[in-house]
Order: C-alpha cells, then sequence, then structure tokens
C-alpha cells in the first residue's frame, strides 16, 4: 500500500509540474508575437520618420538659397558697376570738338614720407575737318591731367591743308627720334597707321592715308611729328598764290 501511494503522489507531481510548464511555454511562444506586434510600428516610424525630415527640409532649404539668391541679385542691380562708366572711345564736346586721349604716363617721386605718383596726358583734339592740336597736361590725378591737356590742345589748334578725305601729296617729317612718313591713298584705303598716329590723323579729318613711322616708338615725338608732317602739306591752289600763278 505505501509503495502504491507513493507512486500515486509522484505521478501527481508530475502532472503538476507539466501544467505549471505549459503555461510558461506558451507565454515564452506568444511573447515573440508580442514583441514583433510591438516592434512592427517602431519599424514603421522609423521609416515614416525620415520621409517626414525630409518634406519640411526640402522647402526650408529652397528658401533660403532664393533668399540669398534674391539678395545677390538685387545688390548686383543696385551697383550698376557696368553703366556708371562712361565710353572709352572719343568724346564729342558741345562744342563739335573730339577728344582723344593718346597715352597717360605715370611718374613717382621718393620722399621721406613715402612716394609721390604724377600723371602726365597727351590729348588731341580736332573738328575732324582740316582743324587740329595736341596739348599735355600733368597733375596728381588722371582726370585732372586730362583735362589740362585738353585746354593746353585747344589752345593750340591749327589748320592743316587737306585733299578731300586725304593728303595732297607725300610728307616726310622729323621730331627728335621719330620719323613719320604720310602718303596719300585711294578712297576707301582707310587710315594705314597706328594708334598714336591714327589719333592725330582721324582728328584732324583724314580718312584715307597710308603711313609708317620709321624711328622712337615714343607716343610724344611720334604725335608731333605727325602734327608736324600734316602742318608742312600744302595745296596746289596755295602754292600757285605764292608764286602769283594763277
Amino acid at each position: 500500500m505505501p509503495d502504491e501511494e507513493n507512486q500515486q503522489n509522484k505521478d501527481a507531481a508530475r502532472v503538476e509540474e507539466a501544467a505549471e510548464v505549459a503555461p510558461v511555454e506558451e507565454a515564452a511562444e506568444a511573447a515573440p508575437v508580442e514583441e514583433a506586434a510591438e516592434a512592427a510600428p517602431v519599424e514603421e516610424a522609423a521609416e515614416a520618420a525620415p520621409v517626414e525630415e525630409i518634406k519640411p527640409a526640402a522647402p526650408a532649404g529652397q528658401t533660403g538659397h532664393n533668399r540669398a539668391g534674391g539678395d545677390r541679385r538685387g545688390g548686383g542691380n543696385r551697383r550698376g558697376g557696368g553703366n556708371r562708366r562712361g565710353p572709352r572711345g572719343p568724346q564729342q564736346e558741345s562744342d563739335g570738338l573730339t577728344e582723344k586721349v593718346i597715352f597717360i604716363n605715370r611718374s613717382t617721386k621718393v620722399v621721406k614720407g613715402g612716394r609721390r605718383f604724377g600723371f602726365s596726358a597727351l590729348v588731341v583734339v580736332g573738328d575732324k575737318e582740316g582743324k587740329v592740336g595736341l596739348g599735355i597736361g600733368k597733375a596728381r590725378e588722371v582726370i585732372t591731367a586730362i583735362h589740362k591737356g585738353n585746354e593746353d590742345a585747344r589752345s593750340q589748334m591749327v589748320s592743316v591743308s587737306l585733299n578731300g578725305a586725304t593728303l595732297p601729296h607725300e610728307v616726310f617729317s622729323i621730331y627728335d627720334g621719330a620719323r613719320v612718313l604720310l602718303r596719300p591713298a585711294s578712297p576707301g584705303t582707310g587710315i594705314i597707321a597706328g594708334k598714336t598716329v591714327r589719333a592725330v590723323l582721324e582728328s584732324a579729318g583724314v580718312r584715307d592715308v597710308l603711313s609708317k613711322s620709321l624711328g622712337s616708338n615714343n607716343p610724344t615725338n611720334v604725335a608731333k611729328a605727325a602734327l608736324q608732317a600734316l602742318r608742312q602739306l600744302r595745296r596746289r591752289e596755295e602754292v600757285m598764290a605764292l608764286r602769283d600763278k594763277n
């Protein structure tokens, strides 16, 4: 009898242990399902979070870019640097004279306090109808030097003899180291000359000419040699009048 009771007690203990273990296993099996169910929203939120961050970030970046770009463009329009500067070419004056700056030279003087700069401007003035003048102005500023050279050229204007749009004859002029040769040309040839001689001839009204500079390249001497050559020109009528011939 005792053996049967002991056997029954052992069987009952096994049944109780099995009953206690079964809920634990079910809970263990059910736990991953709950964890997966809880983890799914987290993953969806993690995937959705970047989308929500990108959407507001894009307009903000665009707005900043547009605002910065607008400020830069507005500043460029307000400055208008290209419009403030005047033309570099010849300027037509109110009295019908054309002013051209041939050359600007800068000189430096070293003194105790530093350096002092000076400027000299070579200016030619003409009406393109036979009157031309050459002047030099010196000052501490470029604009003042050009203004002085303009006044000097206007005070020294001379009349030259032309044969229409070209020269009446060939002429050769020497001024210091500069030597300039001028020859008449057929209509449509244009001004075949360097920039210094061209400025003097255009101001005088010459449109067809052949020229050659054979000496120094000093702009001042070349310009003075070209002006001296123009002053040597004589028309046939003038020469006959001097000889008392009809």
